[in-house]
Formats: C-alpha cells, structure tokens, sequence
C-alpha cells in the first residue's frame, strides 16, 4: 500500500486550487494553498541547506498570532524528511529546555519576540545548531554570523514567510521517508508531572487520509485550540482533506468566537468545554448567528450537560457533541450520530472502527455493560510510544492496548461515556465520588461560569470535597447557595463542604484544570 503524506495532500490542493484559501488567521491574514506549498518548499530547502538531515528534530517555538508560519514550518519539517517537535511557548525556560534536550533538537524555528528565549535555551543545548527567525527581524537578534541565530528579512513581512531563512526556489520538494518512519513528537500537557514526548509515524499521524482527488467547498473550519497541542496540530490538514479552508483564532475571546461565527458562517467549529461554557454564558449568545454550523464538536474532557443543551438548543439542526481523544490514542475517534448526543448526555459517542474499547476493573477484568472502569483502548497497526522512554511506555501500552487513566462506562448500544480521570476520584468517608459528576451541577447554576472540584485532606474522612468556582460578574450567590444548589441535585455526601471563588481557574494549555494548582490554592 502506498505511504499517503501530510505533504501529498498539500502538494495536491496547491496543484487544484492554487488560489484558493488554504488558512485564515483571525485578525492576522491569510494563505493561497499555493503559497503554503511553495513557501514550505522553500523553507524546507534551506533547512537542508543548514545541515538538516532526515530523522533529525525540529522545533516550533511561535507565537499564536504567527500561525501561519507555524503552519508552513509544519509542512516543511515533513518535506525535509525531519520531525517536528511542536513546543509550548508558555513553559520556562527550564522546562523548555528539558523538553528540547530530551528531543535532541538540532534546529529552533521561532519569531523574533520569541527568539530571546530560544537563544537563552539553545545556549545550554549542545544539538542545536541554528535558530531561524521569521521575519521581521527584531532589533538585537542577531544574524547568520557565526550564532545559532538566522533571521528573515525585514522586508519580507506576508504572515506566512519565513524569507531569509528559505531559498528562492518554492518548487516541489520531497526528502523521501518511510511509514514508520518519525513525523512528529508531541509532549504532554504535563498535568502530573514532567511532559513526556509521544512519537508518531507517518504511517499514524493522520486522523483523516489523504485524498487522491483533492475537493474544496470554499467553507471553513472554525478552532482555537493551541497549534502545539495534539488538537491543535490536527487541524492543520484536517480541514483540507475535507475540502474545507482552516481558521484559527490565536487568542480565545467568546465574543469575538460569535462574531466570526457571523462573519464566516463556518460549518465545523471545534472548541474544548472552558470555550463552550464562556459562549454560552456570553451576554450575545442569545442572539448569535449559529445557523451555519453543522458540526459542533466539544474535546480535551468532559462537557457539562447544561452546556451542552445550551447549545445544542441554539443550534438544532447542528450535531453537537463531546468529543473524545489522547495525543496517545492518536487517529482513534468516536462519532456521535445527528440527534443522539441529547438523547445520551455524557457520552462521546460510539468507536468507530478500527478502534477497540473495552472496560477495566482495578484487578484487570473486563467490566459488565455500564460498570465504571478505566477505558483501554486498542488501534491494530497504530499504536504510538513515549520518545526515549521504554519504561513510560511499558505501563502505558499493554499487549497492543493502551491504558487512558480514563474512568468510562459503555451502554447497551455500545456509546462509551467518559466519566473521569481516575486520579480525579475523591475518596470521601468510603464513598467514591467523581469530581466531574459535582462540576456538571455547579455549572448548572446561572451565575457560575467555571467550576474545578478536588479532594483535600481531612483527619477523619480521609478526604473531603472542595471547589473553586469563577460567578459572572455582580453576582450575589453565595458559598451557602451554592451547596443549596447541589444538594437538591447530589447525594448529601457529595455535596461541597468548601467551596471558594477565584476570578480564573488555572488551565494548561488544552483547556484543562489544572487539579494540582486547585488542591495547593485550597491548602
């Protein structure tokens, strides 16, 4: 069977539909297909002009507003027969160079604000060799004379370009590669701990197979999910293998969500459960023009029912659902089918072939329909790994499955529910009580707009149950009201017996609460 890249999707659009949108940036610019082909070309020649050889490491250090670039430099990482070592512009620079010691990177692509950083880091990393900068090059960043530092030029200021640190041919370029070959190597968000790195090949790097006849509808793909993230990073060709043309808004505003919504009528949007909750609680959403939208899918965790009928009742003729997906589990998705998703509020839908799930119990046996065990999953022939890291690996993937740390239950149809993460489970006085369970109903409140739920210490429980919760602004509710609230809806034992107001909740870069922060807030 012939290896489908990434590139020959890209390379077959730019051939069909040179002049068409290949991506939009909201409030940045855009690209032709045309110009993200020829551009990647470039810019993957003068990686190889730089020393750049197949299977050597490359990282994306860009702002969100530089996107584009981000996009191009993807492209031209996979034409260079290298892999791509997306990166988290938010971590210290510790932390960033523990993530780009650990990949051995050989080249940093970044920005000229960024670029600082890169050159502080890379300073400490004996494999890096160069570090390209798009332009417009910053005062002080200094050129190709010697430092690991290339810069753009100047005057080259497209939101796609990398000018200088390409060459001046943009025809088709390809270093050839294998299926199992690395593509990418995307790094945890690093909840529990340090982030690890999982490799992907490009025989699973692709959710969506590429089209040998390439279509374009001329409508778009709305997300803002982090082009670093495994979400992100998807919905760089996701789009364009359905015909449609990306747009990104770099940084997430819920008002600013509805007025796009207006302006382009996209018919996907994707966005993670904090996104959603803002939108809905948005003084606009009663009046947002929705009706373009077909496909609303809600991923990194679970979705709160009320959020969820909120809006799936704005938007009727939409399927609205809450997806599910790991960076570990890679092309495994579920699908909910148009109109299911209210009638199974909590599920993420039914596993689409060739994905495998079943239900473990703590001892290993696999659970009775609707018992609630971790979700292992199965992907013959695409199970990823952790980089450099055998023993992660070892307890992650067991005999072809892999162990999410997802509590889950399937129904009779089949339709598997995630309820948890399993080191979410409170253990309160002998009862297990599921953080997201008492989360759903304080999101259920009116005034609440964001809700984190742990378990904190307590001499004689063992643990008790406490939450953070962010109100809409001049609200009045107080701590007693709100446990009020939960009481007419949840198990006495369940019910918050602390519960604080914070104006934010901490979150990493996907979206998720950020659990160890809350517990060290409440201690």
């Amino acid at each position: 069977m012939t290896l489908t890249l990434l590139t020959d999707h890209l390379r077959a659009m730019a051939g069909a539909f040179p002049d068409e949108v290949g991506y939009r940036v909201v409030d940045v610019g855009e690209m032709t297909f045309g110009q993200w082909e020829a551009e990647s070309n470039r810019l993957a020649r003068g990686l190889v002009d730089r020393g750049v050889a197949k299977g050597d490491r490359v990282a994306l250090y860009l702002r969100a507003e530089e996107a584009l670039r981000f996009m191009v430099a993807y492209a031209a990482v996979h034409k260079a027969g290298a892999v791509a070592v997306p990166t988290n512009i938010r971590l210290t620079d510790s932390e960033l160079g523990h993530l780009l010691g650990h990949a051995e990177v050989k080249v940093m692509l970044t920005d000229t604000e960024l670029w600082p950083a890169a050159d502080r880091v890379a300073t400490g990393l004996p494999t890096v060799s160069h570090i390209l900068t798009a332009p417009p090059s910053m005062s002080g960043a200094p050129a190709d004379t010697g430092s690991p530092a290339d810069t753009g030029s100047p005057a080259d200021t497209a939101p796609w370009s990398w000018g200088g640190a390409g060459t001046d041919d943009g025809s088709e370029f390809q270093v050839p590669v294998d299926a199992d070959d690395l593509a990418d190597i995307l790094y945890t968000s690093g909840t529990t701990g340090l982030p690890k790195g999982v490799a992907i090949r490009h025989r699973n790097v692709a959710l969506i197979p590429g089209a040998p006849n390439p279509i374009y509808s001329g409508h778009s793909w709305l997300h803002a999910s982090p082009l670093f993230t495994f979400a992100g990073i998807g919905f760089i060709y996701n789009p364009m293998q359905l015909g449609l043309f990306g747009v990104f808004q770099p940084r997430f505003d819920a008002g600013r969500w509805i007025e796009i919504v207006a302006e382009l009528k996209p018919q996907f949007v994707f966005l993670v459960p904090a996104m959603a909750q803002l939108i809905v609680t948005h003084e606009a959403f009663g009046s947002a023009e929705l009706d373009s939208i077909q496909i609303c899918a809600v991923g990194s965790s679970p979705l709160a029912p009320s959020t969820l009928r909120a809006l799936q009742e704005r938007m009727p003729e939409a399927s609205v659902s809450n997806s599910y997906g790991m960076t570990e589990a890679g092309p495994a998705y579920c699908s909910m089918p148009k109109g299911e998703a209210l009638k199974r509020i909590g599920s993420v839908g039914l596993p689409m072939a060739p994905l495998e799930v079943k239900i473990l119990g703590d001892d290993g046996r696999e659970l009775a329909t609707g018992e609630i065990g971790e979700a292992v999953l199965r992907m013959e022939g695409r199970q990823r790994e952790y980089y450099r890291n055998p023993e992660a690996t070892a307890g992650t993937w067991k005999d072809g499955w892999l162990y999410s740390g997802d509590l889950a239950r399937l129904d009779d149809d089949g339709y598997l529910y995630i309820v948890g993460r399993k080191k979410d489970v409170i253990i309160r006085g002998g009862n297990n009580i599921h953080a997201v369970d008492i989360e759903a109903v304080l999101l259920d409140h009116a005034d609440v707009i964001e809700a984190g739920v742990v378990g904190i210490p307590h001499q004689v429980l063992g643990e008790d149950v406490a939450a953070v919760v962010v109100l809409a602004a001049r609200s009045t509710v107080t701590a007693d009201d709100l446990r009020a609230h939960c009481a007419e809806k949840l198990a006495d034992y369940k019910v918050p017996r602390r519960i604080e107001f914070s104006d934010e909740l901490p979150r990493n870069a996907t979206g998720k609460i950020l659990k160890e922060k809350l517990r060290q807030s409440l201690a």
